[in-house]
């Protein structure tokens, strides 16, 4: 039994310390936006700097074991470099300039239900509604909708429980500056589109690990062309040298740490933990980085918690488990036979 708790705490602990990434990851994308900072410039040093950090790594741990890259892997490559990092990302961080960071973090959580609905469209899966599995996908679907429709067209009173005396004068300088403190439904839409490309982006890339069996050699050519896509896409929109600031420090800080942090380790934390223990054990953590997320925006940057939020972000993180528990039980049937 001992020796079975160490391993064991240690995974919990690998995928808590993702979660609380990404939650930051959350907090830094909107100080570094209120500073000033444009949001494709910022996906674009994003990539720029994931790239330098995880090339070399996926270079020196798969070059015995990596396939031969073929023109049509290239060109599966560069299909899921523009859905899965730059569609999603640009999306993402547009849709979080317009919203806040719970929202934003809750409406992400819809992945699973937009991933399950895009496959049944596809044919790549069958709705099975006379199992229990079936039902829990179904109802799952159907909580995660209607819990950003909360999100998006209600908020009732606000909640105080969450409120904190912590006063972090640079945040506050920052947010009081800024002109958007709300959100709207056009950043919601965004962030619901960046779950859509995410979703698609799931789907290209099982087809080609089926045929390139890479996963860090996978990431870091999408990353490149991802780099190369974003700042092209960076610099029609905002041509300026000026915009392409890193200062103040916050825009650097954010930079560094998305993409070092966000996209190269906790990218290879995550590829590691389904390694071991399968996507389904992952994604049951995800909801961890939206109470992360709540936490911080209420204390840091005097978020306001309304009971439309809490409620649609309860539905749709129900939503995902259900989504999940269907999906698990479903392939649970599959190996067993």
């Amino acid at each position: 039994m001992s020796r079975d708790f160490m391993p064991r705490l240690g995974m919990v602990l690998v995928q808590v310390v993702v979660q609380a990434c990404y939650a930051v990851m959350n907090i830094t994308s909107k100080l570094a936006m209120e500073s000033g900072m444009k949001p494709l410039v910022l996906v674009a040093y994003r990539q720029i700097f994931s790239v330098i950090l995880i090339v070399p790594f996926a270079f020196f741990i798969e070059w015995k074991t990596r396939p031969r890259i073929t023109m049509s892997i290239l060109f599966q490559l560069f299909l899921c470099s523009i859905t899965t990092v730059t569609a999603n990302q640009v999306f993402y961080v547009l849709g979080l300039e317009y919203s806040t960071a719970t929202i934003t973090c809750a409406l992400s959580d819809l992945l699973p239900a937009v991933t399950f609905v895009l496959e049944v469209l596809c044919r790549l899966e069958n709705v099975e509604i006379r199992t229990a599995a079936g039902k829990a996908k179904v109802i799952g679907t159907i909580a995660c909708v209607v819990g950003s429709m909360l999100l998006s067209f209600y908020h009732g009173h606000t909640i105080d429980i969450l409120e904190s005396s912590i006063h972090w004068e640079y945040a506050e300088k920052i947010t009081n500056s800024s002109s958007n403190n709300g959100t709207n439904f056009l950043g919601l839409f965004l962030i619901v589109l960046s779950c859509v490309a995410w979703a698609v982006g799931f789907i290209l890339q099982e087809r080609l690990g089926k045929k390139f069996e890479a996963p860090y050699t996978t990431t870091a050519v999408m990353c490149f062309m991802a780099s190369i896509e974003c700042t092209v896409i960076g610099f029609i929109s905002e041509h300026r040298i000026s915009a392409w600031s890193l200062s103040p420090s916050v825009r650097l800080f954010a930079s560094l740490y998305e993409g070092i942090v966000c996209n190269a380790l906790a990218f290879c934390l995550v590829t590691w933990s389904i390694e071991k223990k399968g996507p389904f054990y992952v994604s049951m953590f995800s909801p961890l980085s939206l109470v992360i997320v709540a936490i911080l925006s209420s204390a840091l940057l005097h978020e306001k918690l309304f009971i439309g939020t809490l409620a649609g972000s309860v539905l749709i993180v129900a939503g995902l488990y259900a989504v999940l528990w269907g999906k698990g039980k479903e392939t649970e049937r599959e190996i067993h036979g």
